[in-house]
């Protein structure tokens, strides 16, 4: 085994990768050698407001298993394709994050890499599933796929072309969600309705966008996954007279509610992890509920990626470079607001 870099953090706002040891494999994680990494707004987030010096940053990741841990369920061997995502940036544990040469990660919440998909479209998967899972599924109720009753609400996707917006597109259709509305620039409207969305309108012209909502959605607008974190136009789509809900990904203050017919959640994706974990020095504890939800509705999406009933998002590899020192640069890029309507992925040598 040769040795690892890592991206670490160095300071708020400084991470650099340098040498570092293999992780500890504790018993309920595996030891993977990382193939290629995806970003996420999370990655450079936690570098610049939330960690610690120390902390190995990264999410999303996709490798193959060198070795699995006692208390690991699944049934995953060395030598297997491998994906999901890590905690970085995790203060209680901070060699938890995923961009490195060699890594851990929580061993029930991982899945054998999709037949259909090369290792960087898996690198994409982790985080949203585990989005996906708590926003459509905990938040906004909808029937698992496949749905056997088609519910009779529409859904506004928020940010239809974020990487999570390609995905929660595709699981409202799947859910048999109609009619299903999104937000996008005009460039990426064909794509969108491609994926399932009825209809797709622009985001820039905040008023026409939400009459245009209205024009097909009526007062009947319950459910609502913000992908970016933009209120003033997913509030005043919504129905004043029927009880909806919000979900947001955005970690912003949350704005004034005038609508007491709405009720605002955001995900919390790192729930999902099954353990304990530290955010702005707040403890907080196991949610049983989340990780049980992630763990299964992780299947159903591999199932379905593999049907080919689920496409991964537009993705660019090595986009400013390569490896860990490309994804440094990509994290830049990210920052300046440079990079819209793609996954960033760099490939692990």
């Amino acid at each position: 085994m040769s040795s690892n870099k890592a991206i670490i953090v160095q300071k708020l706002g400084l991470a650099q990768v340098v040498d570092a040891p293999l992780p500890k494999l504790r018993d309920n994680y595996i030891l993977i050698e990382v193939r290629a990494i995806a970003l996420n707004p999370a990655d450079w987030k936690h570098i610049d407001y939330l960690s610690l010096p120390g902390n190995w940053c990264g999410l999303d990741y996709a490798g193959v298993v060198l070795e699995v841990g006692s208390a690991v369920t699944k049934p995953f061997k060395k030598g297997d394709r491998i994906c999901g995502a890590c905690h970085g940036g995790n203060t209680l544990y901070l060699e938890d994050g995923s961009f490195a040469k060699y890594i851990t990660a929580i061993g029930d919440c991982q899945i054998h890499i999709p037949s259909n998909l090369s290792f960087e479209q898996a690198s994409t998967l982790g985080v949203g599933m585990i989005t996906i899972s708590q926003a459509l599924y905990k938040w906004l109720q909808l029937p698992l796929p496949p749905a056997i009753v088609s519910p009779s609400f529409p859904v506004l996707i928020y940010g239809g072309a974020s990487a999570t917006g390609v995905l929660a597109i595709q699981y409202a259709k799947l859910s048999g969600c109609k009619p299903i509305i999104a937000t996008a620039s005009p460039s990426n409207f064909e794509f969108l309705k491609e994926l399932g969305a009825d209809y797709v309108f622009d985001y820039h012209n905040a008023e026409a966008c939400v009459q245009e909502i209205r024009e097909v959605a009526g007062d009947s607008l319950t459910r609502v996954l913000d992908c970016i974190g933009v209120e003033i136009i997913c509030f005043p789509a919504m129905s004043t007279s029927i009880d909806g809900v919000y979900c947001t990904v955005s970690d912003r203050p949350p704005g004034e509610i005038t609508n007491n017919k709405i009720r605002r959640e955001r995900v919390e994706g790192y729930t999902a992890c099954g353990e304990p974990f530290e955010m702005m020095g707040h403890r907080i504890e196991i949610n049983v509920h989340d990780y049980e939800l992630g763990k299964a509705f992780n299947e159903i999406n591999k199932k379905l990626v593999e049907d080919g009933k689920i496409k991964t998002h537009k993705i660019s590899i090595n986009e400013g470079g390569i490896g860990l020192e490309g994804a440094l640069v990509g994290m830049q890029l990210m920052r300046e607001g440079k990079v819209s309507g793609r996954k960033l992925v760099y490939t692990i040598d």
